[in-house]
């Protein structure tokens, strides 16, 4: 009976190691597919962020892109309105000189239609009095009806001594409204009646019109017109000054 029940003891032990030995090998089993688990949830993971990481610079350089565009856009935008306004204000010049051309035009046709006729009918104002009506007119702030005035004075008398003064106050009278048509009656002195004394005067308004509008380079040449054409004109030593001002 002792040696039985050594041997059923003998047994239980073995029994036991065996199913120690066996939970031991499960329990390693376990561990070894929650390990294998957990490295491909880490993999997910890492390719989880990885993708992200690569949407997110994705994501910031199509917003650069998009603010680099909105960028190009706004700078095309500013050539558009700039061409836009450069466009109006060339219209708005070319408007003004067809209007001085044709008031040119009309008072050289006037001139040769009826100069002679006006100049012995009875009745007509002279042109000494039609040109001091006209300068009074302008001095008194009416520059349409000192301009009528002058313009019949250069219909009627166009060789008259007083021509180039009328012609000149016609850009004087255009000055405050009109640059393109002061301009060209500035001109227009200084071609048809080189020889006066409004002709360096003519010559300096159009430097002092060009530098108010910025171009330097067109200023520097009216006024080195006007020292070279006309040296000891008052308006020659002006010139000199504005020259000096320009950085000749």
């Amino acid at each position: 009976m002792v040696a039985l029940g050594a041997c059923a003891r003998q047994s239980d032990v073995n029994r036991v190691e065996t199913q120690v030995k066996l939970l031991r090998q499960e329990t390693a089993r376990a561990d070894s597919a929650r390990a294998v688990l957990l490295n491909s949830i880490f993999q997910l993971e890492r390719r989880i962020l990885d993708s992200l990481a690569l949407q997110e610079n994705r994501l910031v350089a199509f917003r650069g892109d998009i603010r680099s565009d909105l960028t190009e856009i706004q700078r095309q935008l500013v050539q558009v309105q700039e061409l836009t306004g450069q466009s109006q204000q060339r219209l708005t010049d070319l408007r003004g000189q067809i209007e001085a051309r044709s008031q040119a035009v009309t008072s050289a046709r006037a001139a040769t239609d009826t100069g002679a006729a006006g100049a012995n009918a009875p009745g007509t104002p002279g042109p000494d009095q039609l040109y001091e009506v006209s300068i009074q007119q302008l001095r008194r702030g009416s520059p349409q009806t000192a301009r009528l005035g002058f313009q019949t004075l250069l219909s009627t008398y166009p060789n008259h001594e007083r021509a180039a003064d009328a012609l000149y106050f016609i850009g004087e009278s255009w000055n405050a409204t009109n640059a393109d048509s002061a301009q060209f009656a500035y001109e227009l002195v200084q071609k048809t009646f080189p020889n006066s004394s409004r002709a360096p005067s003519a010559l300096y308004k159009l430097g002092m019109m060009a530098e108010r509008k910025g171009d330097k380079a067109a200023a520097r040449t009216f006024f080195m017109r006007v020292t070279a054409a006309y040296p000891r004109s008052d308006e020659a030593t002006l010139a000199r000054d504005r020259l000096q001002g320009l950085g000749r």
